[in-house]
């Protein structure tokens, strides 16, 4: 573990960052919209094991191999993209909603979107890439062990924070159900420039 000093700083810096709004609080609120408060903490959720994936990568070393390869990182990039633009055009033609608010089957796809659009974002893993080793102390132990707690910590501040944002979308759901077909479309232009966002940024 890092020494408490360590720790906190890298605490702090991890909840500011999740505070931010990005592209992973961006897709947990169109969930949440669609889906209600639930749905878009279940795709928190599916980000946040998303995260940990490339938090094993970071871990392995994979990740840097991945950040050296550029045709293997636009491979990914695309992937994501693409994915992304399926959801959108899926959710701008969905008629009625896809999920609902008690549909057990909604909340595992929210939480199965949130994992697939997490992992095949590379930008996630070049960044667990350049921000959790400036926190690992070699002398400390090992380095990978180092990596995974704060990985894991900064999934979990994650969850909590992007959690938070998805219920609001789903708060918001709830108070415009009657513009079920708007909420559909809003998501969809969501979901179509995250994914213009993947593939130009």
């Amino acid at each position: 573990m890092p020494d408490a000093g360590t720790l906190a700083a890298f605490l702090g810096a991890g909840l500011v960052l999740n505070l931010t709004p990005g592209a992973d609080v961006m897709f947990a609120l169109a969930c949440g919209a669609r889906g209600g408060p639930r749905a878009g903490i279940a795709a928190a959720a599916g980000v946040a094991v998303g995260c940990l994936f490339h938090v094993l990568l970071t871990a392995a070393g994979l990740a840097a191999v991945l950040a050296a390869t550029p045709a293997a990182l636009d491979l990914v990039r695309y992937a994501g993209a693409a994915y992304l633009a399926w959801l959108a055009l899926h959710a701008w033609r969905a008629t009625p909603p896809e999920t609902d608010e008690a549909g057990t089957e909604s909340l595992l796809r929210a939480f199965g979107k949130g994992v697939v659009t997490n992992v095949l974002n590379p930008k996630v893993a070049l960044f667990i890439l350049a921000f959790l080793p400036q926190f690992a102390d070699p002398d400390r132990g090992p380095v990978w062990a180092q990596l995974l707690v704060l990985g894991t910590l900064f999934a979990l501040t994650g969850l909590l924070v992007t959690g938070t944002y998805g219920a609001a979308g789903g708060v918001l759901r709830s108070r415009l159900a009657a513009r079920s077909r708007l909420l559909d479309r809003m998501s969809a232009l969501v979901f179509a420039a995250l994914a213009v966002r993947l593939v130009v940024a």
